[in-house]
């Protein structure tokens, strides 16, 4: 999608250190962060809600889930972290390309 930001990331138009990239998805540092670490682990493929996914996006984000504790140390989440999906207006979605927000570092609010 052309006028989305994180696809303008995920093709280097937008510059954005990468914590983390391979040929699903990438991870990237929050701008405006919510905890003391706070990453989004975003796919390549763009599509806004979970209902939009392909097959392969149900694997990618698999593949998302099961890497997020693989990296826990390099992260700095290693004591626990929160994983948050947003969806849709109601649910607060500000970017349209499903994301995966990645809370950590310290004791989280209930």
């Amino acid at each position: 999608m052309e006028d989305c930001i994180f696809c303008k990331i995920r093709d280097g138009i937008i510059p954005s250190p990468k914590v983390y990239e391979d040929d699903d998805f990438f991870i990237i540092s929050d701008i405006h962060p919510k905890a003391k670490r706070h990453y989004l682990a975003i796919p390549n493929n763009h599509y806004a809600l979970i209902i939009e996914q392909s097959k392969n996006d149900v694997e990618v984000l698999g593949k998302i889930l099961n890497k997020i504790p693989n990296l826990a140390s390099q992260l700095g989440i290693e004591d626990g972290y929160r994983l948050i999906i947003n969806q849709g207006k109601n649910g607060r979605q500000e970017v349209k390309h499903l994301h995966v927000h990645i809370l950590g570092g310290e004791k989280l609010p209930e």
